[in-house]
């Protein structure tokens, strides 16, 4: 009937209603026989379905050792060991034959010759206590040492200052100071504030020194003045002093030749901390003589004038540097311009010639000599000791202040080359080549090692320029200049050519260039 078929088909509908899960349902009554009714299975048609969480990961755990081993010893890694061995000694002794060959190849660096205290800086000489000082004596000399400092002079010759009756032997006395510059306890002072600031101090004990019977008297006391100076030796050297100067040495070393080699053996085998140096000083100007009285007296250092002796002519000064260059190490040589008996600088060579001596005696081989005030062209007037001219807050009007302005520049010159000179090794103790030189000027080169080539070029005529062509093997076609007498027509730092470099009228400079190889 039609109700019946309804009601089969809601039943039907209701049925399909129902969850397809796992069908895990049971009985909520027993069964007739007391016991649960089991549980019923799917229904449906429905299948009950397991899904796993995650997938599992597979891991790769390597080689054990048996399987290493077995792999190891197949003939194809063997061979690539082998051929990687090679290859790996191959490229080592490939770098440690490369190595050897650049070692080899290279230039070696040459060695440091032996030099001394004296030969790193310019000595400068103060033949006149009361001159230079404020106060006239050996206190004001040690207040003046900052400022000696700062020049870069590496020792003072100071004096002489002992009591020495004019002509008068018998009254000599080597170890007394002459009231006039001061006293021992002063002298002591001086010595200490020096050797602070790295300054040796060099005592002239010229015996006759303010007589005119000659610096050893006469003849016949150059035995007992020499004996009686012996002992004022070991005296100042116990001082502190740091080495004796003595004018007239070769009349001692022919004399009484004894007698000078005991002095020789007191100065210079003395070596506390540091070797004592022994100067002579002589009035020969021929390169030849002053090259024999090196040999002969056997003195440290040995002051002339044989740059004095041609001024008016530079071939024949390029000649005497040159002479002396190749006879003597330069170890020995000194450079100097005046003295006690001839005067300043400036007042020999001019004031507008001042810069260019100062630059050449600061570049050539050996040990440059200067006289207190030469680093400010100082000149003589009444007398070959002029009062020191000291900088000072005092404002100045007109010409004075124009010769202020002069004097700073020239001892900022003086300072700049003193303090080059110190640290370039060309300039130090470097190899001296002649360039180029004629009637009025001069030029030579500096060399050491594979260190900076330092040139120097002179033009000494007052009213032309000079036009130097300068070729060598050694030359570059430019050079940088380091400084110049004359900045505004030869600036610092600008580049010029070698083939062609022009000096004015009393111009000097100062050039450099690379090594190359």
């Amino acid at each position: 009937n039609s109700r019946d078929i309804l009601e089969a088909d809601l039943e039907q509908e209701e049925q399909e209603k129902q969850p397809m899960t796992g069908g895990d349902q049971t009985a909520d009554t027993p069964s007739a026989s007391g016991q649960e009714a089991p549980t019923t299975a799917e229904k449906n048609g429905l299948v009950k379905l397991k899904i796993p969480d995650e997938e599992e990961e597979v891991k790769f755990t390597g080689l054990n050792k048996e399987e290493l081993m077995r792999v190891a010893g197949t003939p194809g890694w063997v061979r690539t060991r082998w051929a990687l061995l090679v290859v790996f000694w191959l490229g080592w002794l490939g770098m440690l034959v490369g190595a050897v060959l650049i070692i080899l190849q290279a230039p070696r660096c040459k060695d440091l010759p032996n030099t001394n205290w004296w030969n790193d800086g310019p000595l400068y000489q103060i033949g006149n206590i009361q001159a230079f000082t404020d106060t006239h004596n050996l206190k004001g000399l040690e207040q003046k040492v900052n400022s000696l400092a700062q020049l870069k002079v590496k020792g003072l010759v100071v004096g002489p200052i002992h009591v020495a009756p004019p002509d008068e032997a018998v009254n000599l006395s080597f170890e007394e100071i002459s009231p006039e510059a001061g006293n021992l306890d002063q002298f002591k002072g001086f010595i200490q504030a020096a050797h602070k600031k790295g300054v040796f101090v060099v005592l002239d004990l010229t015996p006759n020194y303010l007589g005119s019977s000659g610096p050893w008297f006469s003849n016949s006391s150059v035995t007992i003045v020499a004996e009686r100076l012996k002992s004022a030796l070991v005296f100042w050297l116990n001082e502190g002093v740091d080495g004796i100067q003595l004018s007239g040495a070769e009349r001692v070393a022919t004399v009484v030749p004894s007698l000078w080699n005991d002095i020789r053996a007191i100065v210079q085998n003395r070596t506390d901390k540091h070797p004592n140096i022994l100067i002579g000083v002589t009035d020969r100007s021929s390169a030849e003589d002053v090259s024999t009285l090196l040999s002969s007296t056997g003195v440290d250092l040995l002051i002339s004038r044989v740059l004095r002796s041609h001024d008016t002519d530079v071939t024949e000064l390029a000649r005497s540097i040159q002479h002396l260059y190749s006879s003597q190490s330069q170890m020995n040589l000194a450079w100097n311009l005046g003295g006690r008996l001839e005067g300043h600088m400036a007042s020999l060579v001019g004031p507008a010639l001042v810069k260019l001596h100062q630059l050449l005696l600061l570049t050539l081989p050996g040990t440059p000599i200067f006289s207190y005030g030469d680093e400010i062209g100082l000149m003589d007037e009444d007398t070959k000791f002029p009062k020191m001219l000291w900088d000072s807050n005092e404002e100045l009007n007109g010409t004075l202040q124009e010769e202020r302005a002069e004097r700073l520049t020239c001892r900022r010159f003086f300072s700049t080359v003193s303090e080059l000179r110190g640290k370039e090794r060309s300039l130090l103790f470097g190899d001296f080549i002649l360039l180029f030189n004629s009637s009025s000027s001069l030029a030579y080169l500096r060399t050491w090692d594979q260190n900076e080539r330092y040139l120097a070029a002179f033009n000494w005529a007052a009213e032309e320029s000079a036009v130097l062509q300068l070729s060598h093997t050694v030359l570059p076609p430019k050079a940088v200049v380091v400084l110049s007498t004359n900045s505004s027509t030869m600036p610092a730092d600008s580049s010029v050519d070698l083939t062609n470099l022009r000096l004015g009228p009393g111009e000097a400079a100062l050039l450099k260039f690379p090594y190359t190889g």
